[in-house]
C-alpha cells in the first residue's frame, strides 16, 4: 500500500490533528515526521478534548501504531509528561515507537533558545522557546544527541562535552549567563534511558516492511507549508521541513511510496508569531474570527493573528507539496458574516501577483486583492453532505476550490470528530 501525507497548507493550526484522527481507523501507522513540542493538535473525541504536542494524533485511535520519526526533535521530559497525562485518561500508548535517529532536545537547547530570543529584541523570530531551533542547529552542525545515544553513556558524554564546549562560551561571554554542567545534562538524559529503550526502533525499516505488507501509513506534518525553513516566509519560519519533501526525509520513506498528499486549509487564515501576513485583520472582524474560532495556540496559549482566506497561499501550497486533496476546516466559524472576502491576488506597488512574490521584501509589502462572496446565517454543524449546506456555503467551497484546481475532499463543520463532510475518502 502507498503512504499518505497530511500537512498544513498555511501557517499552521489548520486542524491537521482532526484530519489525521478522522482517518485513524483506516490507517495502521501514523508518523510524525518533523518539528517538536513547538506545535500542537487539539482533537475532540466523544466530547473529550485532547491537546497533543509531541505525540502523533494516531495515538488516540485503537490499533494504530504511532511513530515519532527521525525528523523530529524530542524533549523527553515533555514526551513522558504527555504520555502520563493521556494514560491517566485511559488512552493506551503502549504501541508508541521512537526512531533511533531522532534527535533529543537537551537543557542547553531550551536555555539558549530563550536567552537568544530575548537578545534579538525587536528582531526576534517569535520562537516558542522550547529548544527546537538550537536542537536542529546542532543536528546540522553534527554535534547533536540522538535517541540511540542514551544507551551508550560514553558516546553521550562525548557529545554533550563537545556541544557544551561551544555553548558555554556563548552563554557566559555573550549572554552573561552561568556555564552549564556536563554532568547535570548527562545525568538528566540517562534518567530517561530505561523508559525510552523499549520504544526506540529502526522505524524506517519497520515502515518499509509495513508498506510491503499492505499496511496504510499516514505521515503527519507539524507546523505548515508557510513555516517551512526552505519554502516558508523565511526567517519567520520553523527549523524543519513540514512540506511533503520533509515527509520523506523525516520518516525514511521514499517519495515513490507516497500516493496522496492531503493539505489542510482553514476556511480563513491564522498565524502565530512574527512575520508578514497579507490578509491579517486588525479590526472587529479579526476579533470575531478569533473568538468564534477559539484561535489560541494549543502549545503556547498565544492569541492567533486572524485574517481572510488567502487563495495565493493555497495555490502555492498545492504547487510546493503536489497536493492531491484539500481538507477544508472550520467552515462553521464563518457562519454569520454577511460578506466574506477572499484574497485572490496581491498588489505590490504598481505590480499585481496571482502567485507568491519571489522576494521577502515584496511579500512583506504585499496588499491583498479581495473578491467578496456572500455569507450565510444557518448553523452548519449538523451537515454531513454538501447538500445539507446552505447555498452560499456551498458556493464558498466551490469558489475557493476553483482558485486552486484541487478538490476539497473533506469539509470540517465543527470541532468534533464526526462533524465533517467526507466528499472523497483519502484512503
Amino acid at each position: 500500500m502507498p503512504a499518505i501525507v497530511v500537512l498544513g497548507a498555511q501557517w499552521g493550526d489548520e486542524g491537521k490533528g482532526k484530519a489525521t484522527d478522522l482517518l485513524g481507523d483506516q490507517v495502521d501507522y501514523v508518523v510524525k515526521y518533523n518539528g517538536g513540542n513547538n506545535a500542537g493538535h487539539t482533537i475532540v473525541v466523544a466530547g473529550e478534548k485532547y491537546a497533543l504536542h509531541l505525540l502523533p494524533s494516531g495515538v488516540l485511535s485503537p490499533g494504530v501504531t504511532p511513530i515519532i520519526g527521525n525528523g523530529v526533535v524530542v524533549d523527553l521530559g515533555v514526551l513522558f509528561q504527555e504520555i502520563d497525562a493521556i494514560n491517566a485518561r485511559g488512552v493506551d500508548t503502549s504501541r508508541l515507537l521512537v526512531s533511533a535517529n531522532a534527535h533529543v532536545i537537551t537543557a542547553y537547547h531550551t536555555t539558549i533558545d530563550k536567552v537568544g530570543e530575548r537578545f534579538l529584541g525587536d528582531a526576534k523570530i517569535g520562537t516558542t522557546g522550547r529548544g527546537i531551533g538550537p536542537a536542529y542547529a546542532d543536528k546540522m552542525s553534527r554535534i547533536g544527541v540522538r535517541a540511540q545515544d542514551l544507551f551508550d553513556e560514553k558516546i553521550l558524554r562525548q557529545k554533550v562535552e563537545g556541544a557544551l564546549e561551544q555553548k558555554n562560551q556563548l552563554l557566559v561571554k555573550a549572554y552573561n549567563r552561568k556555564a552549564m554542567s556536563v554532568d547535570a545534562v548527562v545525568e538528566e538524559l540517562l534518567g530517561y534511558a530505561d523508559r525510552l529503550r523499549p520504544m526506540v526502533a529502526d522505524t524506517s525499516l519497520l515502515l518499509a516492511e509495513a508498506l510491503d505488507a499492505g499496511k496504510v501509513v499516514l505521515l503527519e506534518g507539524g507546523q505548515a507549508t508557510m513555516l517551512d525553513v526552505d519554502h516558508g516566509t523565511y526567517p519567520f519560519v520553523t527549523s524543519s521541513n513540514p512540506t511533503a519533501g520533509g515527509a520523506c526525509t523525516g520518516s525514511g520513506i521514499p517519495p515513490t511510496r507516497i500516493s496522496r498528499v492531503a493539505a489542510i486549509v482553514k476556511a480563513y487564515t491564522t498565524r502565530v508569531g512574527e512575520g508578514p501576513f497579507p490578509t491579517e485583520l486588525l479590526d472587529a472582524d479579526g476579533e470575531r474570527l478569533r473568538a468564534q474560532g477559539a484561535e489560541f495556540g494549543t502549545t503556547t496559549g498565544r492569541p492567533r493573528r486572524c485574517g481572510w482566506y488567502d487563495a495565493v497561499i493555497a495555490r502555492y501550497a498545492a504547487r510546493i507539496n503536489g497536493v492531491t486533496d484539500f481538507v477544508l476546516t472550520k467552515l462553521d466559524v464563518l457562519t454569520g458574516f454577511e460578506k466574506i472576502p477572499v484574497c485572490v491576488g496581491y498588489r505590490v506597488g504598481e505590480k499585481t501577483y496571482d502567485e507568491m512574490p519571489m522576494t521577502q521584501t515584496e511579500f512583506h509589502h504585499a496588499l491583498p486583492v479581495y473578491e467578496e462572496l456572500p455569507g450565510w446565517d444557518e448553523d452548519i454543524s449538523a451537515a454531513r453532505s454538501l447538500e445539507d449546506l446552505p447555498k452560499n456555503a456551498r458556493s464558498y467551497i466551490e469558489a475557493i476550490e476553483a482558485m486552486t484546481s484541487v478538490p476539497m475532499s473533506i469539509i470540517g463543520v465543527g470541532p468534533g470528530r464526526d462533524e465533517s463532510i467526507v466528499v472523497r475518502s483519502l484512503v
